[in-house]
């Protein structure tokens, strides 16, 4: 499976009082990847929105390891863990840059639906994104 990287150096605003970075980060660093792995597949997300595509969470997992710090570079990597006909599965990690461990582990998955949430079976509405999407699964 082809795997997305992109990198992202650690905000004051998004530390806790332990000066370490605060749980709930790490799931809009997965969205960042998301939105990134979409993009390099020719298809970010505000085009599918012009489609008329939606991409709701159905469910979101974390499992932290090392804490991430301030200022601190990281790198999310993202990739299609498994795509069926009206979801998609992703998988995350986030590595610091420096030192190349792994910081948290976690997956995302999605339904595909129209603007009204209304299921759709993206192989036979968008084949062409099915595709890119089927081939970076692999």
């Amino acid at each position: 499976m082809r795997k997305f990287e992109m990198e992202h150096r650690v905000g004051y605003a998004e530390t806790d009082a332990m000066a370490i970075v605060h749980h709930s980060n790490y799931i809009r660093w997965f969205e960042m990847g998301r939105n990134d792995l979409l993009r390099s597949l020719g298809y970010p997300y505000s085009e599918l929105e012009q489609m008329g595509i939606w991409m709701p969470v159905i469910g979101v997992t974390c499992d932290y390891k090392l804490p991430s710090v301030f200022d601190e570079v990281v790198i999310i990597r993202s990739w299609v863990e498994k795509l069926k006909g009206a979801s998609v599965y992703l998988a995350y990690e986030v590595i610091g840059k420096e030192d190349g461990k792994i910081r948290v582990t976690g997956s995302s998955s999605h339904g595909f639906t129209d603007p009204e949430l209304v299921p759709m079976r993206l192989k036979k509405s968008f084949p062409q994104l099915y595709e890119r999407l089927a081939a970076a699964a692999k």
